[in-house]
């Protein structure tokens, strides 16, 4: 079965891990494409391996989603040594008493679905570093 990755910044493979869009001037980094630096207007960029632990800085336990979605989940902020990442936590219980600020998690990989030819979608999420829940 072939395998894509769901946003442009997951990097697949054995060691999965996601690129960032640095600021060559000003070391800002972004997940999209940009013209220009939102921090400092440059517009010079370069492509930079975002570490894949990192600490829980915010949640939210999603109760209400669109149609089709299952709930509850937790959304979450990650810090991956100074770069912010949005992504959901998973591969732990959706609640205050295993989620916790602080916490440490590493990135990992998800299927979101499969097309009518095989190929499966793969998305990313930060699980629990052992010992952190």
């Amino acid at each position: 079965m072939s395998q894509i990755p769901l946003v442009d910044y997951l990097v697949l493979g054995d060691n999965p891990h996601l690129l960032a869009n640095e600021c060559v001037a000003c070391g800002a980094r972004f997940f999209d494409r940009r013209n220009a630096c939102a921090s400092c207007a440059g517009t010079e960029f370069r492509r930079v391996r975002v570490p894949s632990e990192g600490e829980v800085q915010a949640f939210t336990i999603v109760s209400h989603a669109a149609p089709g979605i299952p709930v509850p989940f937790v959304a979450s902020v990650v810090d991956c040594d100074g770069t912010s990442v949005r992504g959901n936590l998973v591969n732990v219980p959706p609640d205050p008493e295993h989620v916790h600020l602080g916490m440490k998690v590493r990135l990992t990989t998800v299927p979101v679905g499969t097309d009518s030819e095989g190929t499966e979608a793969i998305g990313f999420g930060f699980e629990p570093q052992e010992g952190s829940v």
